[in-house]
This record gives structure tokens, sequence and C-alpha cells, in this order.
């Protein structure tokens, strides 16, 4: 059974262009990783909201049995580690996030199979 996750960062109007045309070739070895970390059916959204700002929603499903020693593995990869760094620089974390979260998670209110 998948555990749902989604979650919300903010996207730097300047860095749209940048993020888009990374993400629609996403390099092969961070998909593996991806993959191997258990992640599947995994989407990124990108919407402008009424503060003017842009966001990007991502929901993907985590069909492992340990989510915590699969980001380990997942944070610990170079090429993953490398992605993250042309990322980063993108993106604006939500200041109300938790401890420890870049992306910040989402509460689930509803699911229909």
């Amino acid at each position: 059974m998948a555990t749902r996750y989604g979650s919300v960062i903010g996207l730097k109007e300047e860095k749209i262009e940048e993020y888009t045309r990374l993400h629609a070739d996403v390099w092969p070895e961070v998909l593996a990783t991806i993959r191997d970390c258990g992640i599947r059916d995994y989407s990124i959204y990108l919407r402008k909201l009424p503060d003017g700002q842009h966001y990007l929603f991502s929901y993907f499903e985590y069909v492992g049995d340990d989510y915590a020693a699969d980001m380990a593995k997942m944070a610990a990869d170079a090429d993953t580690q490398r992605w993250w760094a042309i990322m980063g620089p993108c993106q604006n974390a939500l200041p109300d996030r938790a401890e420890g979260e870049w992306w910040a998670s989402m509460q689930e209110v509803f699911h229909s199979d």
C-alpha cells in the first residue's frame, strides 16, 4: 500500500523558465534514485496565486517500508545532491515549514481511487 505525500514551495519568478526546462529532461540518475527510494507517481505543478507569488505543488506515492531511510539514501546520492544544488536557488522555502523541511508538507483532506 502506498502512502501519499503532498508538499509546497515557492518558485522565484526569474527562475521559472530554468526550472521548467530542467524538469522537462530530469537527469536519468536522479530519476533512478527517486525510483530506487520507493517513490512512484511523482508530479510537480506550478501555479501563480493571487498573492502574486509562484508556487510549486508536488505529489508522490511512497511504496517502501522505511521512509526515513529511503529519504536519507536519496539525500546521500551525489547526483541528487548536484540536482538539488541547482534547484535550491530557484525556490523560496515557506517561512512556516516544519523544522528540517525544505518543501512544506501538506495535509491530505480528500482522496478517491
